[in-house]
């Protein structure tokens, strides 16, 4: 393990990058990350496997993501850089480790791109069922390649619009939802629909802890905050009030609207249908709200596309500023946009067209067992950092941080040990298999890659 001495040294070699985002928009792009294809679509296959059990994956993948958030703001108001959760692992883990989870999630969130790419293609049939869908695989993704290389600002304020619309409309479903099941008296509607139809737990609690798998695909991108940091006007105050912010949204949004959902339309139903919340504007059959829904849910696929876009630039530029990419992918346009990282991070838009083609009725899946591995790998080391990082802090004493995750080292140990559990739980699912079989190579390529690439530099 190293021996931490002083952060300094990360924090000058990432400077350039522009301090431009306001703590309003570092909230919505954590939420324009996380509220996307895994809630609008990946819903969908989540109550599929567990049923309305479902309320309890979430539940369960929720309070991951309280002990993540936690860890991840002391972490962050003590070191804002773009680096972020790399960084700390390499500064207070090891170099392989930070090597291993920079690169790790700059895979996970590039694939991460091709789901929600392949989600729009979906999204588009509903109104253009005729138009072959790698065409808006082509358009759509080269409009948020624009506006990303244009400045870190404009990436703010179209990811700002972008996260207000969605969280509205989620706003305005749950409001709609729940006046129709709790204050209609309409019979077709209730509570009932959660334990008929083959009871809370029609696939047993296997099938409810499995769902975890994709519930927590769907918080993912929260920790894109951490990473923001780096460009935020005021880092410290922007990042304790953006974690506050984003986890109650997170939170009573994705219950509250699975909540509504499961007692309108029953489970079974759901799963044959394409995004749950289109599928319910259609069973209340409310004029052209199936049809302004599905925008909203084109709107959530191009937030989250947006945001992704904008994080696997930046890993990549602090892989480049590290020496761990060629230096090329460090560099900055006038505005303070890292372009070549910009452009290498667009692979996955490419991967997802070829998918698509090939695999028209798996794509998403597929895609997103590809893009699992580093996702939950990343969480995983989140929390193992955090250990390290308060381990070190309470060993050479000084000031206490800004913010700090209570329950330590209990809460530290237990995400760890869940985040583990869920992994590991990926190679019994037929659905996920491709997780491991995809990431434990990928890991043991990067070992050798970090081993070859570091030979002759200091440890």
């Amino acid at each position: 393990m190293s021996a931490p001495g002083t952060f300094d040294h990360i924090a000058k070699r990432e400077e350039g990058l522009q301090r431009k985002l306001t703590a309003g928009q570092m909230s919505m792009i954590a939420i324009g990350g996380a509220i996307g294809t895994g809630l609008f679509l990946g819903s969908k296959f989540a109550i599929g496997l567990a049923g309305p059990s479902v309320i309890l994956s979430y539940v369960i993948s929720g309070f991951i993501t309280l002990l993540l958030m936690g860890c991840l703001a002391e972490m962050t108001v003590t070191h804002p850089t773009s680096g972020s959760f790399g960084t700390y692992a390499e500064h207070y883990v090891s170099p392989l480790a930070g090597y291993l989870v920079r690169y790790s999630y700059w895979i996970c969130i590039v694939m991460g791109v091709g789901t929600e790419v392949t989600a729009i293609a979906d999204y588009m049939q509903f109104w253009f069922a005729g138009v072959p869908p790698w065409i808006w695989i082509v358009v759509f993704p080269a409009m948020l390649i624009g506006v990303n290389a244009w400045s870190v600002k404009a990436f703010g304020s179209v990811e700002y619009w972008f996260s207000a619309t969605k969280v509205a409309a989620l706003a305005g479903f749950v409001l709609l939802g729940g006046y129709l099941v709790w204050g209609t008296g309409n019979p077709d509607f209730g509570i009932r629909h959660l334990t008929e139809h083959g009871g809370f737990f029609p696939k047993g609690l296997w099938g409810m802890w499995v769902a975890v798998v994709l519930s927590i695909f769907s918080y993912l991108s929260v920790e894109m905050i951490a990473v923001a940091a780096g460009e935020a006007e005021r880092p410290v105050e922007s990042v304790k009030k953006a974690f506050r912010a984003t986890l109650a949204r997170l939170v009573v949004f994705y219950l509250l609207s699975l909540l509504v959902i499961l007692t309108i339309v029953p489970w079974d139903r759901i799963e044959a249908g394409g995004s749950p919340f289109v599928t319910v504007m259609q069973a209340l059959r409310i004029p052209y709200a199936a049809g302004i829904l599905n925008f909203v849910v084109i709107i959530a696929a191009l937030s989250a596309m947006n945001s992704m876009l904008y994080i696997t630039t930046r890993m990549m530029f602090s892989l480049a500023r590290g020496g761990d990419a060629p230096a090329r992918f460090g560099k900055l346009s006038r505005n303070g946009v890292p372009i070549n990282a910009l452009l290498l991070s667009t692979i996955g838009m490419a991967l997802a067209a070829v998918v698509y083609v090939l695999f028209p009725e798996r794509a998403f899946t597929l895609m997103v067992s590809l893009s699992m591995f580093g996702a939950m790998f990343t969480w995983m080391m989140i929390f193992v950092t955090h250990y390290f990082f308060r381990r070190h802090h309470d060993r050479v004493g000084g000031p206490r941080p800004a913010f700090q995750m209570a329950f330590f080292p209990a809460g530290t140990l237990l995400g760890a040990g869940l985040m583990f559990a869920v992994l590991v739980t990926t190679a019994f699912t037929e659905v996920f298999r491709m997780t491991l079989v995809f990431g434990v190579p990928v890991l043991a390529l990067l070992v050798v890659a970090f081993r070859v690439t570091r030979r002759g530099r200091p440890a």
